[in-house]
């Protein structure tokens, strides 16, 4: 299986830093030659080194993993392939260079196609009636919170904080935030059928309304929401200020999301969490039961481990709906999610919908040889009155293979023959005979051949070839 190469990430990060290579092979214990290997991607880092370079150079341990790098490197791709843009084939080899050496350029590019892919659907009617440009606000909160690893260590200690003082089992924390609402903040807080809603407060008459729909674990995660927005407000300001969000609906996404993460903190405390997961080996409905939490609040909780010292596996977290719509979506676990088009018919966020709500498992395959343990499940939301479809999403968790050992969904598989060669995108995917194929290629010409019929929709010939017709 081939590994990302981050000697190029690593030589940006000591040239910013002013230092020489000789200067950072002294600090880190090992020889100026060695070091040049590593740089020239000739030379693989040992998970020793690896700690080593993070303290040197003060940097998280996403950085130097080669995570961001294989982001930008997929959006690159889809960009320099979109056939609007009319561009000539740009070498695997360039895009990896700029990803590596120009990173910020490469954000830049991106922040541009995007843009321009705005501008092109506001050209076409997309527009508001009001003639506004749509602005995208969700790309907006979800680039927030990759950008910082989804990890919050004030939030963290707020919740931990709070925690301490209510001195509550996990049994018992939902009766001790009930407790903390009316005690210190006059809430009456009171289950009760609502239409169209699963929590309302009225500040005015101090009452806190709860869905009769939600279970008892969600009916605890609203009232959790809500003590934070009491008492975690201002950290949640001083996070969300120096992002400067470009709209008050982006705005409002990132605080809800944070407000939902520090939820999430105080429900399943760091340390305590981190240590049940590696306990149980990431099972998630042993971690439900003893949390007392949803299989989405485990799943997206287990993503969120990122504190530096005690972090938990980097898993990958996405949540689709029947239409392949991605409502939800974070890496830490350096799996590059196409940002601008649907995904691949064969991976398992897909294909989960069809097993009711049995947990499901996959060896995924990426065409670089690239290999996630995947593992999703099912669910479906409360319908709030007879005749409405209830709302159904497949939640998805994934790491890279060689954490497959900590892994209790990898126990009997052979990891080896299981794998499922999977895409990004169907435009972007190479695999010449997936029967799964909704489109051809972009880079790919078409080899039509009306004396055969082949099993794979899209047959089309290798781009390098030279005897391609005219």
């Amino acid at each position: 299986m081939s590994r990302p190469l981050i000697g190029r990430t690593i030589r940006r990060l000591r040239q910013d830093r002013g230092l020489t290579q000789q200067a950072l092979a002294q600090r880190l214990g090992i020889s100026a030659s060695y070091l040049n290997l590593i740089e020239a991607d000739q030379r693989g880092v040992t998970a020793s080194l690896l700690l080593k370079l993070t303290a040197v150079l003060q940097v998280e341990l996403a950085i130097l993993s080669g995570q961001s790098e294989r982001q930008l490197e997929a959006g690159l791709r889809e960009v320099m392939t979109d056939p609007m843009l009319g561009l000539e084939d740009v070498p695997e080899a360039e895009l990896q260079a700029m990803a590596g050496s120009a990173p910020n350029a490469s954000r830049a590019v991106l922040a541009l196609y995007r843009a321009w892919r705005v501008a092109r659907e506001d050209a076409s009617g997309l527009a508001l009636p009001s003639g506004r440009r749509l602005q995208l606000p969700a790309e907006e909160a979800r680039d927030f919170f990759q950008d910082r690893a989804n990890h919050f260590p004030a939030l963290e200690s707020v919740a931990e904080q709070i925690g301490a003082e209510m001195a509550a089992a996990p049994a018992e924390v939902n009766h001790a935030i009930a407790q903390r609402l009316r005690q210190r903040h006059g809430l009456v807080v009171r289950v009760t059928p609502l239409e169209g809603s699963l929590r309302r407060f009225d500040p005015s008459s101090r009452l806190l309304e709860l869905s009769e729909s939600l279970p008892r674990g969600s009916r605890g995660f609203q009232m959790a929401f809500q003590l934070m927005l009491l008492e975690a407000r201002g950290v949640v300001e001083e996070i969300l200020a120096p992002a400067a969000p470009s709209s008050p609906e982006a705005a409002a996404l990132i605080r809800i999301g944070l407000l939902n993460y520090g939820a999430a903190a105080l429900l399943m405390p760091y340390a305590p969490f981190l240590a049940a997961a590696r306990d149980v080996r990431h099972d998630l409905d042993r971690l439900r039961a003893r949390f007392g939490q949803g299989f989405e609040q485990v799943a997206h909780r287990l993503c969120t481990l990122q504190r530096e010292g005690q972090r938990g596996l980097p898993f990958f977290f996405l949540r689709t709906d029947p239409a392949g719509n991605v409502d939800k979506r974070f890496s830490a676990a350096g799996f590059p999610f196409a940002r601008f088009g649907g995904s691949c018919p064969r991976w398992l966020p897909h294909t989960a919908f069809a097993s009711s709500e049995r947990l499901q498992v996959q060896i995924a395959e990426l065409p670089d040889g690239a290999s996630f343990l995947c593992f999703a499940r099912a669910i479906t939301g409360p319908a709030m009155r007879w005749g409405e479809p209830q709302p159904r999403h497949v939640v998805t968790l994934g790491c890279d293979i060689s954490h497959a050992a900590e892994v209790v969904y990898a126990d009997g598989m052979d990891l080896a023959t299981c794998r499922v060669g999977i895409g990004l995108s169907c435009r972007l995917c190479d695999r010449a005979d997936c029967r799964s194929r909704a489109f051809p290629p972009l880079e790919h010409r078409l080899a039509l051949d009306p004396h055969e019929e082949r099993m794979a929709p899209w047959s089309f010939a290798d781009r390098r070839r030279a005897d391609l017709p005219s």
